[in-house]
């Protein structure tokens, strides 16, 4: 075997400059580690649907060595401490709650007090209190736009649990800045052609500008055309769009009424006919587009819901048109190739994975690295676990779709019913229709969501787990009932605590700026 000093990543953007930046600082480039290089064209451009993220990010830009304040004021990005779910259960104007929230927080779990989903669906919280908002204050704090954290909070740390929005390009921007000063070279060209050995592994890659480069380790970050994992090396794409069926996507960024507006600290995501729209606020904008199925709806009448949504503020405004393929490759790794970002796949930007499996990927690359230039049992051990995770993922997100108890339109009629749910869900769904779920049922280093987010979801889409023979042992009912109260209490006091979320970010910057000077 060869050892493996070079990685060529061919592809840009933020699964390029992401996977880059945190390799190079893994793999020691600018100590004179393994060298990277990226290729990436000019005349690409990012995709960058929907400019969120799950809390991992704060783990991954602190492991590359990018400061929060630099990466607030680099980015336009804001706080995002969940997913505020509109019209999902039910159509609007229909009796009921007309939205539930995915907080990222975990349910309070204090020493000595009982594990708190149990006694909720008990009846313990009230006969109307939902679930997020029994067993965790934070949707009280974004529910009135304040801020995750204090301006005194270290970098990536605060007392409730958070990701971010941002402005896609930018951030892109950063990262290749970043990565750049982490040692890696970048290329601007074209990749024209791509060979490969007498074994089918990639022997180099062929650009306009460049000529031919070559490595030992070729990371594949072309988006969808997936130029080496699929096009050259030709494995297959799995389709998902018979369990999740948006494949279309408008997009368009929203200036505010005023430069002061209030900043929303989540995420809305809001049902439609066909498919749902996405409300983000960023510091200076909002982002705001419409994920559909084209089975279900045509463009034409996607755009009129989509500026039917924004209002007046969309007449002037053109929106950007993506295509999205909705599956991912069982092989991720052959050979001497290894996919990262959408040339290994796509589930749609309802809870933001798109970034969280980039993290992934670059992740065990990082810890897996074949030093020693034998990729294949790497190679098994990263299919295995990224295929589960992919297929995880599709379960989740189903989960939204598929406990609707909407039937107004085809696109949810369709979705709810159970001959578009994965094996792996209905045996989930049927599991928890007698107990609630718990921590057993889920393998914490494939998942990409823990259990609380599936207990946020699955009870927020109104499930019912029956009452039985798992209640009996149910002997601290009064103790919940006073966790339940000191929950609704600290979430005033978080009110008074935490700072409006523009307010934090304000300061934030304005804290960075005094300490540059």
């Amino acid at each position: 075997m060869t050892p493996i000093q070079d990685i060529l990543i061919v592809g840009g953007g933020t699964a390029g400059w992401l996977t880059a930046a945190f390799l190079a600082r893994q793999l020691g480039t600018a100590q004179g580690g393994v060298r990277i290089t990226l290729v990436e064209s000019s005349d690409i451009g990012i995709i960058g649907v929907g400019e969120g993220t799950f809390p991992s990010i704060r783990g991954t830009l602190s492991a590359i060595g990018i400061g929060e304040a630099e990466f607030l004021q680099a980015c336009s990005a804001t706080y995002k401490q969940g997913i505020r779910f509109d019209h999902w259960v039910r159509p609007p104007g229909t009796p009921g709650a007309d939205h539930y929230f995915h907080p990222f927080s975990q349910p309070s779990q204090r020493p000595g007090a009982p594990e708190l989903l149990p006694y909720w669906l008990g009846g313990e919280a009230g006969p109307t209190r939902a679930f997020a908002e029994a067993v965790t204050l934070q949707k009280a704090v974004a529910d009135a736009r304040h801020g995750p954290k204090r301006v005194g909070d270290g970098d990536y740390l605060g007392p409730l649990n958070y990701a971010y929005h941002f402005d896609a390009g930018r951030f892109a921007t950063l990262l290749a800045t970043h990565g750049q000063a982490l040692g890696v070279r970048r290329v601007i060209a074209t990749v024209d052609r791509v060979d490969l050995d007498e074994q089918g592994a990639i022997a180099a890659v062929h650009t306009r500008e460049a000529g031919t480069l070559t490595a030992g380790l070729y990371i594949d970050c072309s988006g969808f055309r997936a130029r080496l994992i699929g096009e050259a090396l030709g494995s297959p794409f799995s389709s998902m769009r018979d369990v999740l069926f948006v494949d279309r996507a408008l997009a368009m960024q929203v200036p505010y009424a005023r430069p002061d507006a209030p900043i929303a600290s989540y995420t809305i995501a809001s049902a439609q006919e066909s498919g749902w729209i996405w409300d983000i606020g960023l510091q200076e904008r909002r982002g705001i587009g419409h994920v559909y199925s084209s089975r279900h709806c045509d463009d034409s009448d996607a755009e009129r819901a989509l500026r039917r949504y924004i209002g007046p503020a969309a007449d002037d405004l053109s929106p950007r048109r993506l295509t999205l393929d909705i599956g991912y490759r069982e092989t991720q790794w052959v050979k001497n190739c290894v996919a990262v970002g959408l040339a290994g796949g796509f589930l749609e930007p309802l809870e933001s994975s798109g970034i969280g499996l980039i993290e992934t990927a670059a992740y065990l690359i990082g810890q897996l690295f074949p030093f020693n230039g034998d990729t294949a049992p790497v190679a098994r051990h990263f299919n295995a676990f990224m295929k589960e995770r992919y297929a995880r993922i599709v379960d989740f997100i189903k989960l939204h779709y598929g406990l609707t108890q909407r039937t107004d339109t085809a696109f949810w009629r369709d979705n709810a019913d159970p001959a578009s749910f994965t094996e792996s869900l209905k045996e989930k769904l049927a599991m928890w229709r007698c107990r609630p779920p718990q921590r057993l049922d889920f393998i914490t280093d494939v998942e990409m969501y823990l259990p609380a987010s599936w207990q946020y979801v699955l009870y927020g889409m109104e499930f019912k787990t029956e009452p039985g023979a798992w209640m009996a042992p149910l002997n601290r009912g009064e103790e919940a009932r006073r966790e339940f109260a000191t929950i609704a209490q600290l979430g005033a006091h978080a009110l008074r605590d935490l700072p409006p979320h523009r307010t934090l970010i304000e300061q934030i910057l304005a804290r960075s700026d005094r300490r540059a000077a």
